[in-house]
């Protein structure tokens, strides 16, 4: 039987929690270096900045970038790649089975299909390292608690399936003429799914596609079905609920995770939209 990823780094370096479907581990490390093979899909998300990352692939060119907070890398199961760091290095890492992974793109788009396409190095996604953060916390209890880390994994693993393989779900959305390019409406989509819960602005997502924003709005409505600020407003809707049924977090700071200000705007936008309330949301789980 393959070794786990995490035998490759010692106990010392931060805590761990490895469950049926996957594993977790917050790692502090000095200035080092090592080559890696995981069994597992791999997501790394830092939690400092640790500039000075060279990365070496299959094809043996070095590959350099500054890993700020929040830079994803993700390795596909059994491929491989060394790692070196100058700095200090923070990082939450999580691991998640080739087939739970699979199970999860069944789930969300009926397809077992997707196929992993990790991001260019350095690539920061926000949402990534809230999920990070909650990592850390629960693992930094006595007694971490397995049930809630599972549905951590579940939740990580299904950012990826959304953000980071080659299903297009946007395709299904799509209306004929006057919508984005496909290129464009996935560098849209990919922005908007990492950045939802900060503010981003219409000219931003304008400037991503090279329209003007009025055309960009239009074009946009055109893509998904409904404009910038409703998808957005779903994003947000949608993520909250998901933390709500599946982490014990609060009501208020899921409400900040989820880009909300306040815990009554949550309230009032999820009663509003979602004909229910966030308590109702959590006691139906």
């Amino acid at each position: 039987m393959n070794k786990h990823i995490f035998d490759e780094i010692p106990e010392s370096k931060g805590p761990r929690v490895i469950t049926d479907r996957g594993a977790v581990a917050h790692v502090v490390r000095p200035p080092g270096s090592h080559t890696l093979r995981p069994r597992e899909h791999m997501v790394a998300v830092m939690l400092a900045s640790s500039p000075g990352i060279r990365v070496t692939f299959d094809d043996h060119i070095i590959h350099e970038y500054d890993g700020d907070a929040g830079t994803i890398s993700i390795m596909p199961a059994n491929s491989e790649r060394n790692v070196t760091w100058s700095s200090t290095c923070e990082k939450v890492i999580v691991t998640v089975p080739p087939q739970r992974l699979l199970e999860l793109s069944a789930h969300e788009f009926g397809t077992r299909s997707g196929v992993l396409q990790p991001p260019p190095l350095g690539v920061i996604d926000l949402r990534a390292l809230h999920l990070a953060d909650m990592v850390k916390a629960e693992l930094a209890r006595e007694i971490p608690n397995k049930i809630y880390i599972d549905s951590l994994i579940t939740i990580f693993g299904m950012h990826i399936v959304r953000n980071y393989t080659g299903v297009d779900i946007s395709t299904a959305r799509r209306k004929s003429g006057g919508g984005l390019s496909n290129r464009s409406a996935e560098r849209v989509r990919g922005l908007l799914e990492s950045r939802f819960a900060s503010k981003i602005t219409v000219g931003e997502l304008a400037a991503v596609s090279g329209l003007s924003p009025r055309h960009f709005i239009q074009a946009f409505t055109t893509t998904f079905g409904e404009p910038p600020h409703k998808y957005v407003l779903r994003l947000r809707l949608n993520f909250a609920e998901e933390l709500l049924v599946e982490s014990v977090l609060s009501i208020a700071e899921i409400a900040h995770l989820s880009g909300f200000s306040d815990q009554s705007h949550l309230t009032v936008t999820m009663s509003k939209h979602r004909n229910r309330t966030p308590r109702q949301v959590r006691q139906q789980r």
